[in-house]
């Protein structure tokens, strides 16, 4: 008997069916960060990252062109099991040599190579306008700016985003969740904090007036907390985004998990808002007292968050991506370890006899419950994982660094 042999056994006693886990969560589609490969620049400007966000780290083999990027990110799908969507900010926009738009005027066409990748890979793609990094981000304001002319650019940019998404979607047969984030906000303490919220509200109003199929685009409203440089207030904060998205029909709440205060936690809020809406969306990363964007590990939050959609019979409700970026590391490895991280996550959840733990907690047999979900602790997801990879073609041991280490010598110490 093989150890994966033995392992479904033991689960087959708590009527969990391993086999069904592992051809589930094979075909549960999680979106693949672009930006975790390149310290989140894009191919738009030659600047700094700015606008509320920074990247920490100055490891060498930073992807620097598309043809680098793309990649890269073929070595992260190697090394990964599961099914991938790519996840795109508007400044990956690539041009063709001698051709430039400004972010207002952005095209399909300026995004029809990435619609090759994708296809390649069979992926669909989500799509992000990118809010930040631009010299008309005014005092540190874009949609919520009190200078009609900035707020014009920034609308506008919106809406070239969602004609983009609409592209993205038919082309790849794969709804595209178009996310809306500003680092919108004020360093020091604001004398008004709400007419740039009724601005900002105004502004994606008038985005949403692009006309689309609602079908095909998945419009979202994410909020944070506070960013670098807007430390006492944030435009778009968590009460109005998830405000705006009840409010108005066809905008889905995203909760990127590390945009809350350092004692919320997201897994409590997944279920809350799913009483109250169809669908919602993710951002997966991993803070450190704050939104720090650290890789995303096998850790308790990350497990319960899993467990939560998993629990909740909401993989089909529930759209997920990665969001973090570390250039004080290799940057394939990481991508990869978040990546095989929320597998992990998403296998552990769906390992559980979540029917039994609930029918226990609703009969108030709760010290039973708490024994039941300690001895879940310890039974062999471990072996579960590697009958995974193995049936998705992947290493499931640490050997898989093994090739990132030869890609790294090979490819990235030559750049």
């Amino acid at each position: 008997m093989t150890n994966y042999e033995a392992a479904k056994e033991r689960y087959k006693k708590y009527g969990v069916d391993t086999d069904a886990a592992i051809e589930k969560l094979k075909n549960i589609p999680v979106s693949l960060h672009c930006w975790q490969g390149d310290d989140v620049i894009g191919f738009d400007h030659d600047g700094p990252l700015t606008g509320g966000i920074q990247t920490t780290g100055n490891y060498p083999g930073k992807a620097t062109t598309p043809e680098e990027l793309m990649a890269d990110m073929e070595e992260v799908i190697k090394l990964t099991p599961g099914t991938k969507k790519l996840n795109l900010h508007a400044c990956y926009a690539i041009f063709e040599k001698g051709e430039f738009v400004d972010r207002d005027k952005i095209e399909p066409k300026h995004f029809a190579k990435w619609v090759e990748f994708a296809k390649k890979h069979n992926m669909g793609i989500d799509f992000n306008p990118t809010f930040f990094s631009h010299d008309k981000v005014k005092d540190g304001l874009t949609l919520s700016s009190p200078d009609a002319e900035t707020r014009r650019f920034w609308i506008e940019h919106g809406k070239a985003c969602i004609r983009i998404s609409e592209y993205f979607a038919k082309e790849t047969g794969i709804p595209c969740v178009m996310n809306i984030w500003t680092g919108d906000g004020f360093k020091d303490i604001p004398a008004d904090r709400m007419t740039p919220r009724m601005l900002y509200k105004e502004s994606i109003e008038e985005i949403l007036k692009q006309p689309f199929d609602k079908n095909l685009v998945k419009v979202t409203v994410e909020s944070k907390v506070f960013g670098i440089g807007v430390e006492s207030y944030t435009t778009g904060s968590a009460e109005f985004t998830l405000s705006f998205a009840a409010s108005h029909d066809g905008v889905l709440p995203l909760m990127d998990n590390g945009h809350y205060h350092p004692t919320e936690v997201v897994s409590d809020k997944i279920p809350a808002l799913l009483c109250f809406f169809k669908e919602i969306a993710l951002h997966i990363t991993r803070p450190v007292r704050w939104d720090s964007d650290h890789v995303v590990l096998f850790d308790d939050e990350t497990k319960e968050m899993a467990k939560e959609i998993v629990r909740n019979n909401a993989l089909d409700r529930v759209f997920m991506a990665l969001d973090y970026f570390d250039a004080s590391i290799n940057r394939i490895g990481a991508w990869a370890v978040g990546f095989r991280s929320w597998q992990k996550a998403l296998l552990n959840a769906m390992l559980l006899p979540n029917e039994t733990l609930k029918k226990l907690q609703n009969e108030a047999r709760m010290s039973e419950l708490m024994v039941w979900q300690e001895e879940m602790k310890t039974l062999p997801f471990g072996d579960v994982w590697d009958e995974y990879c193995r049936r998705s073609g992947v290493v499931s041991g640490p050997e898989w660094f093994d090739e990132v280490l030869r890609y790294e010598k090979d490819v990235l110490s030559k750049r």
